[in-house]
């Protein structure tokens, strides 16, 4: 089985000072017997609600490289929402990169 937590990512590059921003979103995914689900939970009560995207590099049965991506908008207070699902995959050939940044929902 194959698990992987990723941590969300907010950078200013060639910005001095700016190194990262707090965790608001945290994020999982597995492939295989066939198919391959991404899950996102927002962890910071403080923070906003976060738009994110992600990309996943996925492997199907048949030996093709399939490229899943996509974006979401999750609220604080949501955990485990299936931000991704499909069949078609036996394995992931990468780690699911998932960058979010709040968003002011006024």
């Amino acid at each position: 089985m194959n698990r992987i937590k990723m941590v969300c990512i907010v950078a200013l590059a060639g910005y001095p000072g700016i190194a990262s921003a707090e965790q608001a979103v945290s994020c999982g995914g597995v492939a295989m017997l066939g198919a391959a689900q991404l899950s996102c939970s927002h962890v910071e009560p403080k923070a906003s609600a976060q738009l994110c995207t992600f990309s996943w590099s996925l492997h199907t049965p048949n030996g093709d490289q399939r490229i899943a991506e996509g974006s979401f908008l999750i609220a604080p207070g949501n955990s485990n929402i299936t931000v991704y699902q499909a069949s078609g995959f036996d394995s992931a050939l990468s780690n699911p990169i998932v960058i979010c940044r709040g968003k002011d929902t006024k």
